[in-house]
């Protein structure tokens, strides 16, 4: 794959939803590591926002030759987002739209999600899907299906306000339908839905392969996160019942799949992933950016890092600590993280909490910090509570510093972890209070843990052997056969690359 964009060859566009380059995190760190661990391919980057006024907090590298910011809110895109249709074009696209919608309710009608979708997708470029969503007669289709005698919408009575609020979210769902990917890029969306409807519509009419990482499983989130969504039934089950489908489809229509992990591997399967097209590629760290550290603080300590989000359920970690603490009085919790917009809220519930149950002294909400490595050997164990995770970064990045650890068994934690920290359910504080409370009061296991924590990153988990698999996929679907050798090329990395000089530095592996 040639190097330049004026070349004509292939490069690729990156897909990102809430994510890179607006937001910290986990996601945005692989999406990071992996441009910068490719500084001789050209990347653009097209990110799904809210509003389009979210600040860029990455400094891009220079390969990104091009970001845009795609809002999902805020007044429709295109010169004809108001433009009404008419006629048969009225009653054409009423056609689609009730397959489509019989698609989300009904999948027992035989209407094909897909074709549906695309034919949305060739009208959301023409810029007249928004005005056709938002007409009365398609608020009315609405209405007729949820009010179908055998489908359960039925028995809640949507209302019109339950109309106006689903079709308000479906239609800036699927927005990112008009947004076009050069013909000459390889799409890779870095998470399941609304990332992949770029994607799918260029892998359909333009060709462009269609690449699909998960970290989290996307439909999972989703349904976590409607649980507690103020709208009725009506509206959720159109919700819930859009992103299973357009899940599905991407799963069965990727040129390739690269899950992070063999628990998402299983959720792409049985979601109808096509086996021979799943290749799982774990995430990775820079041992020396994340050094092995021995020494621990004075006072024993917990530590976690990440971002303040419900995802990541701290208030069970709170309470996990003020039962720890009944036992060790002295015991200090370090939260490491910023506190994304909206999740404000999120960050006042965790210290009412702290206060009901009588810890906030002990409990520091240290914010963003740019040494995350310091963070974690300010710990003498470091937790991760969540109640969904891909393959988490923390969890390894605290391994590489060689810290005992203490995890909830989500995702891929257990692959992560093996046998060198303790992994407990999800949503138990006291059961992790006691895991925690085993290792600080077991200094020589602690110590143990962390240096076989240490060994298996080095020998499964580097950020060279997980941007290296990237690269050698991007080389496939882009039409050109993978190097039998390690020797450098032109989709190789150089020891003498500067990005590997400033984020690698110097070190010893041990």
């Amino acid at each position: 794959m040639p190097t330049s964009r004026g070349s004509g060859g292939r490069h690729v566009t990156m897909l990102t939803e809430g994510t890179y380059p607006h937001v910290h995190g986990g996601v945005s760190t692989w999406c990071d590591q992996l441009v910068r661990g490719m500084p001789e391919v050209d990347f653009a980057v097209l990110a799904l926002t809210g509003s389009g006024r979210e600040p860029v907090t990455w400094e891009l590298p220079p390969n990104v030759y091009r970001h845009t910011s795609f809002p999902l809110w805020g007044a429709g895109r295109g010169p004809a987002a108001g433009r009404p249709t008419r006629g048969r074009e009225r009653r054409r696209f009423l056609d689609t739209y009730e397959r489509f919608l019989l698609a989300i309710l009904d999948p027992e009608a035989g209407c094909d999600f897909g074709e549906a979708l695309y034919a949305l997708a060739e009208r959301a470029r023409r810029g007249r899907l928004t005005a056709a969503l938002r007409s009365e007669r398609a608020l009315r289709s609405l209405m007729w299906i949820w009010t179908m005698p055998h489908l359960p919408t039925a028995a809640a009575r949507p209302t019109v306000h339950d109309a106006l609020t689903a079709t308000d979210l479906l239609e800036h769902a699927l927005r990112p339908l008009a947004a076009k990917i050069a013909e000459d890029s390889v799409a890779h969306a870095v998470s399941s839905g609304l990332a992949t409807l770029p994607a799918l519509a260029a892998q359909h009419f333009e060709g462009v392969p269609f690449l699909l990482t998960e970290h989290g499983i996307y439909l999972r989130e989703r349904y976590l996160g409607y649980r507690t969504e103020p709208q009725r039934w009506p509206v959720k089950a159109l919700m819930l019942g859009f992103y299973r489908e357009l899940n599905s489809l991407g799963y069965r229509k990727a040129d390739l799949i690269t899950p992070c992990n063999q628990y998402n591997r299983r959720w792409e399967e049985r979601g109808g992933a096509p086996v021979d097209r799943i290749r799982t590629v774990y995430n990775g760290v820079d041992p020396h950016a994340f050094p092995y550290t021995e020494a621990e603080p004075d006072v024993p300590t917990l530590s976690w890092a990440g971002r303040i989000d419900p995802i990541k359920d701290l208030e069970t970690l709170i309470r996990a600590y003020a039962v720890s603490r009944a036992e060790l009085p002295e015991l200090r919790l370090r939260l490491f993280g910023p506190v994304p917009a909206g999740n404000e809220d999120y960050r006042t519930r965790l210290e009412k909490l702290a206060a009901e149950l009588g810890v906030t002294d002990g409990i520091t909400f240290e914010g963003r910090v740019s040494d995350v490595a310091r963070a974690y050997a300010a710990g003498n164990v470091v937790v991760l509570s969540s109640i969904s995770e891909g393959f988490p970064f923390s969890l390894i990045e605290a391994m590489s510093c060689g810290r005992a650890t203490v995890s909830t068994d989500v995702g891929g934690v257990r692959e992560a972890v093996g046998d060198t920290g303790l992994v407990v359910p999800p949503r138990e504080p006291a059961v992790m209070a006691a895991a925690v409370t085993e290792l600080l009061r077991d200094g020589e296991r602690r110590a143990e843990l962390g240096r076989r924590a240490r060994q298996r990153v080095v020998d499964r988990f580097t950020l060279h052997r997980s941007v290296d698999g990237f690269r050698q996929i991007y080389r496939e679907l882009a039409g050109r056969p993978a190097a039998a050798t390690r020797e450098p090329d032109d989709w190789t990395v150089r020891l003498t690359d500067p990005w590997r000089q400033e984020f690698v530095g110097g070190g010893s592996l041990s």
